[in-house]
């Protein structure tokens, strides 16, 4: 009954300090839909992947948003026509390339600020290599789920007419008793007509739209939430810390905790830093750098955009990349 109140209690810590950062990610995306001209915003979005994905993990600096308010993000970057290799490294990235997280970071490890700047660096670097990977896949829409799939469909089908503004994510102007408009001239000609709305009815279409995604992005956090705090309640985290005592392990083993504990990349910092006296600084940066790419929490959000095989891609990538440039500074710089 104990191990219960303690799960519960950590689910709605979760809750509690990820909710403002999805809020924040939704308002962000209701803002690229309603109120950015798209035509201007991929004129100015690199076409070469190595370049895009770069531009991609920089626009965090942007978008200070944290795990739970990049993938609303990420996917409306995805619906609006961005390169694959953009919305890849934005979702990677942006946790952690952002001044709000480097601020925290560099408050929590002011005597160490080589981690400060590995743990951008390195962020930087996973997301840009990721990005331009997933781009050699010409058509990312047998990775995506259907819904977002059949958006990038519409978005392609009526590239050659007039752009507009962009299109919701799961609801449309307004119409949140009806399905999403699936006939391209309809689509074309209900985003025209929002194009001439005067402002106060595309600020009551942003303000709908963010209740929308936040019903349907708040239902998977829910579910993350509660697997994360159920898995650190019954999983012995004596067991992992004795993972930690080598260079080789204690990497692991911080890759690990990263993934279970689900810590806002805000604060979690802090929490890296009660592990500072007895783990590796290379094992450190591990946790910095991956926890915030990929955490059950933010899986549970991952998967209202992609298919469980990409999911699984992000995750092998992100660890494998991890775990070389932090095994490089256990063994040749600490």
């Amino acid at each position: 009954m104990t191990q219960l109140n303690s799960a519960f209690t950590l689910f709605l810590s979760l809750l509690v300090e990820a909710i403002p950062f999805l809020l924040l990610g939704v308002l962000f995306s209701g803002l690229l839909q309603f109120f950015v001209d798209e035509r201007r915003l991929l004129a100015i979005l690199p076409k070469n992947p190595l370049l895009g994905a770069f531009t991609g993990s920089c626009i965090g600096f942007l978008f200070p948003v944290c795990e739970c308010g990049n993938v609303p993000v990420a996917r409306r970057l995805l619906m609006q026509g961005a390169p694959v290799s953009v919305a890849i490294g934005f979702l990677l990235a942006a946790p952690t390339i952002n001044p709000i997280v480097f601020w925290a970071t560099w408050t929590a490890f002011r005597d160490q600020p080589e981690i400060v700047f590995l743990r951008v660096g390195f962020s930087l670097a996973i997301a840009t290599i990721i990005g331009f990977i997933f781009s050699v896949q010409t058509d990312l829409r047998p990775l995506l789920q259907p819904g977002v799939a059949s958006a990038i469909t519409m978005r392609s089908q009526s590239a050659d007419s007039t752009p507009s503004l962009l299109q919701s994510g799961t609801y449309f102007l307004g119409q949140s008793a009806k399905p999403l408009i699936t006939d391209p001239s309809e689509l074309q000609a209900a985003m025209m007509a929002t194009v001439s709305k005067p402002m106060s009815f595309r600020l009551r279409l942003l303000l709908e739209n963010t209740v929308q995604e936040m019903r349907e992005l708040g239902a998977v956090l829910i579910l993350g939430s509660a697997i994360a705090a159920l898995v650190q309640v019954f999983v012995p985290r004596d067991l992992i810390l004795s993972l930690g005592q080598s260079p080789i392990t204690s990497i692991l083993a911080m890759i690990l905790l990263a993934g279970v504990v689900s810590i806002c990349s805000t604060v979690d910092s802090f929490f890296a830093l009660s592990f500072a006296s007895t783990f590796t600084s290379g094992s450190l940066v591990a946790f910095l750098v991956f926890g915030p790419m990929i955490d059950l929490k933010g899986v549970g959000l991952m998967l209202s955009v992609f298919k469980p095989r990409a999911i699984f891609y992000l995750f092998a990538l992100a660890a494998q990349l991890t775990f070389i440039l932090t095994l490089f500074i256990n063994l040749y710089i600490s």
